[in-house]
């Protein structure tokens, strides 16, 4: 008999958000406060509660993302994507728009994994998931701006969009470096319905 799966994937949406909502929590908000709003609208905002951003746009089918749960349910990561409209902030805009790709279908834009929790494979079932959420909202082009770590070292908090090496695994391709180690990367996500 095949081992279970070690993790399972989850979307993230009202059913799910309490076990989001702690695992950010036990995270010090993530990055000092940012709860994932970072690429958001509202980021930026004077007076806002980013907790509470989060949760509306949660609630309201405004936020996408794959939550990875470990085996006693418990949130470990996510992958967060959606529209450019949803995640209009993106990383190396003034490069980026220089000579700015053909619009994406879905911008994945950060790739969170407990503290005490990397190294596990997280972030690869995070990606997937938000792979396989992509396609069975009707797929295209998908787009993420992620840092290259092959031969150096990177410190953790500048990969809260992966890594190109793991974007590659997963069939995207390099377009355009716009950071001293940052790239477009995009892939193609066929279609799957689901009835």
């Amino acid at each position: 008999m095949p081992e279970p799966a070690p993790y399972q994937v989850r979307l993230l949406d009202a059913s799910t958000w309490d076990a989001f909502a702690e695992l950010v929590e036990r995270n010090n908000g993530v990055y000092g406060g940012c709860w994932c709003i970072g690429y958001h609208r509202e980021c930026g905002q004077q007076g806002i509660s980013h907790r509470q951003a989060k949760e509306r746009r949660v609630r309201t089918g405004r936020a996408h993302a794959a939550l990875v749960l470990d085996q006693d349910g418990t949130a470990q990561g996510w992958c967060q994507y959606g529209s450019p409209e949803e995640l209009s902030h993106i990383k190396h805009r003034r490069a980026y728009d220089k000579d700015a790709p053909p619009r994406p279908d879905w911008r994945i834009t950060c790739v969170y994994v407990d503290t005490k929790h990397r190294g596990r494979g997280i972030a690869r079932a995070a990606l997937e998931g938000a792979l396989d959420q992509i396609a069975q909202a009707g797929g295209g082009l998908v787009e993420a701006v992620s840092e290259v770590t092959d031969g150096r070292e990177a410190q953790g908090r500048f990969l809260f969009s992966a890594t190109v090496e793991l974007f590659e695994d997963f069939g995207f391709t390099r377009g355009r470096q716009v950071g001293k180690h940052a790239w477009i990367v995009t892939r193609v996500v066929d279609p799957v319905w689901v009835g």
